[in-house]
């Protein structure tokens, strides 16, 4: 995460001391309990002409196994991809490893042409060209993504094939060559930056592909601003999953070297994006699925 490019963390600079604090250690929301009441769940007997009783359960007014597709609707069919990775039918390709897809697809954080350059079918950041993000916003998401930090190993900790891939342009997971490269685990590759370290380190060694599948429900916010339902994140990170349905407590922003940001209500789309943090990071085979809240 690019410390320079938080105002937070320049209000903890100049600030009151004791104000700045406060704003930062904000306690996340209560999580809400379960709701036990849903689905729906009926159960019935019923005798049968040959008088025998058969059970009977409807969950949400639906009966388990209708055949009838008038009250229970045969699932749309989507086409997967020919080989593990590939866009599905219904999925929205971002970048396809060709020039034209990434000048169709990405600006600059002020809508402008990226810098970032275009090498051997892979999107690679530039120092100082900033970050870039999708022309197309999204709220929940599923999101495939695949990435590799330098070959050429400079560095250690953060300061190591560093990036990120924030959704809605606000929430990261961390990008890093964490092979063999001690760092605080809620910074290292695949972490949900500042707020859960992953499960595991299924990190390959630095070069080689690496792949994110991520599945992503937006929060909520009541119109005073307030989160009332928080971001969902599940992560496999090269098949392996790394994150299992977390519950966001917050924001992912830098704050300073102990403290992340708080949630701040924002619109229910807005672009992908991804880090330039000095490290000449490639990404490849980008594509978008849209869920439903």
């Amino acid at each position: 995460m690019d410390q320079k490019k938080s105002s937070l963390s320049a209000s903890l600079c100049f600030a009151t001391p004791v104000v700045a604090l406060a704003a930062a250690l904000v306690p996340p929301t209560a999580v809400a309990e379960e709701d036990m009441s849903k689905p729906e769940i009926k159960v019935e007997r019923k005798k049968e002409p040959n008088g025998r009783e058969q059970l009977y359960m409807f969950i949400d007014g639906v009966k388990v196994h209708e055949t009838d597709t008038t009250k229970q609707p045969l699932p749309p069919v989507v086409t997967p991809g020919e080989e593990p990775g590939d866009a599905p039918s219904d999925a929205i390709v971002l970048f396809d490893g060709t020039a034209e897809s990434f000048a169709a697809n990405w600006t600059d954080t002020k809508g402008e042409t990226s810098k970032w350059k275009v090498v051997d079918g892979a999107m690679e950041s530039v120092r100082r060209a900033g970050y870039v993000q999708s022309k197309k916003k999204f709220g929940s998401c599923q999101l495939h993504i695949e990435w590799a930090s330098p070959s050429k190993v400079e560095g250690d900790g953060q300061g190591r094939g560093n990036s990120g891939v924030f959704l809605m342009g606000t929430y990261e997971i961390q990008v890093l060559d964490s092979f063999q490269n001690q760092t605080y685990a809620d910074g290292q590759a695949g972490a949900l930056y500042g707020r859960s370290k992953p499960l595991v380190n299924a990190s390959r060694k630095p070069g080689e592909w690496q792949s994110y599948d991520i599945i992503f429900h937006q929060p909520k916010f009541d119109e005073d601003g307030k989160v009332v339902k928080r971001a969902t994140f599940t992560v496999l990170h090269n098949g392996v999953l790394i994150q299992d349905h977390v519950v966001l407590s917050g924001g992912t922003g830098w704050a300073g070297p102990h403290a992340v940001t708080e949630y701040k209500a924002h619109p229910d789309r807005l672009p992908l994006s991804l880090q330039d943090h000095g490290n000449p990071v490639r990404f490849r085979n980008i594509w978008v699925r849209e869920l439903k809240d």
